[in-house]
């Protein structure tokens, strides 16, 4: 009987280690480790920066601490805010008078830091990118310029990097001012980037119209990057998080992020479920499935159904397309880590060397790498919402 018993715990243990081994998040975030030994290495860096890219794929780290309580991906995260910013709060290589919205985003790591440990130079730190907002230029409406050096411009990336930030900060420092000012940016997006004809929005905006890549009436890019969308659709769902229930732009939000996850079901790729690198181009030459965008929408997806955002046959659809993003952008090495292929390495607009036009051709250009951050991030981040 005793050796019964000792066969039925080992045979438990086994199966609990197993199922927790078998986890995707885990898996890519220990793999994530492994490449990457020290978290400023994240995205292929060989220099210590202050750069989206980290934040974005630290956020999935603090997802994956809060599911497991594992305090190694708490401490992968904790050690980049603490190589980079010092006791008075200051960021290394971060200058605020460059007015780039994508510096903001690496932000979002510091509330929970700043939570647990309450040391205070994180706050600092917050504190000092929220200052920014106050001086950031804008447009006649109030958009932010996505950059300084890309002026009169809104892109749909900048209201992921910013928006979420500025709505969670609002939020727990008591600033609900703060909140008409992250729905402007979301709505003005939605006003100027919406395509009716498709659904879907362009990339980029510019009420000058004086880029070469503006449409001259519209003042619109010319293509529907599939990566674009994704970092709006997640701004959207991240927003909502914070953005109190009685918020009188709510439910116009939530239309917007609706409307939009309805028109990406029309484009996925009949063969893997997927989407394209541009999100209208189905098989036309040269376009590929691109795992960055499709992470990011299959996470709108499962988030916005599991929050009562969306409706709840978006969760049934993304747990479908989850399984195919599995079969089509992850692969298992033989020495047990992964792999996700197929992501997009960077991709934007204008700029004053190599003239980005925002053409099919541009899009289809820009080089493929595989475990780029922009993908790996949102596949933990929904693996967690997963369990799987």
């Amino acid at each position: 009987m005793r050796k019964f018993y000792l066969l039925l715990i080992f045979t438990l243990t086994c199966i609990s280690l197993t199922s927790k081994e078998s986890k995707y998040y885990l898996l890519m975030a220990d793999s994530e480790m492994k490449r990457n030994p020290e978290s400023w290495m994240l995205d292929f860096s060989k220099k210590l920066k202050w750069d989206y890219c980290n934040g974005l794929e630290l956020q999935a780290f603090l997802k994956v601490w809060e599911k497991t309580g594992d305090e190694k991906y708490f401490q992968y995260a904790k050690s980049y805010a603490d190589t980079i910013i010092d006791e008075n709060g200051r960021i290394k290589g971060y200058k605020l008078e460059e007015y780039n919205l994508d510096r903001i985003n690496s932000g979002k790591i510091l509330f929970p830091l700043h939570e647990r440990t309450k040391n205070e130079k994180y706050k600092k730190a917050i504190e000092l990118l929220r200052s920014q907002i106050n001086t950031h230029p804008r447009t006649s409406e109030g958009g932010f310029w996505h950059k300084k050096i890309y002026p009169h411009q809104m892109w749909l990336d900048g209201i992921y990097m910013a928006s979420p930030f500025l709505a969670e900060y609002a939020y727990r420092f008591n600033e609900p001012e703060l909140f008409d000012e992250v729905a402007l940016q979301v709505l003005l997006v939605a006003k100027h980037c919406y395509d009716p004809a498709t659904g879907l929005y362009y990339h980029g905006w510019d009420e000058s119209r004086q880029q070469k890549w503006a449409d001259p009436i519209k003042g619109t890019s010319p293509n529907f990057w599939s990566r674009s969308m994704g970092w709006y659709a997640m701004a959207i769902v991240d927003v909502l998080d914070f953005l109190p229930e009685n918020h009188p732009k709510r439910l116009e939000i939530i239309k917007v992020l609706t409307d939009l996850c309805y028109s990406l079901d029309k484009y996925r790729d009949p063969k893997t479920g997927m989407w394209f690198q541009v999100t209208d181009k189905i098989n036309e030459k040269g376009n590929y499935v691109e795992s960055s965008g499709s992470a990011m929408f299959i996470y709108t997806w499962v988030k916005g159904a599991q929050k009562g955002y969306l409706p709840k046959e978006f969760l049934k659809k993304g747990k479908k397309a989850y399984k195919q993003f599995l079969k089509t952008f992850i692969v298992k090495n033989s020495d047990g880590t992964l792999t996700l292929k197929n992501a997009c390495a960077v991709a934007g607009l204008g700029g004053e060397k190599n003239y980005r036009d925002g053409s099919y051709e541009y899009y289809i250009s820009e080089p493929i790498r595989d475990n780029d951050p922009k993908a790996v991030a949102p596949f933990i981040m929904v693996s967690v919402l997963l369990n799987k």
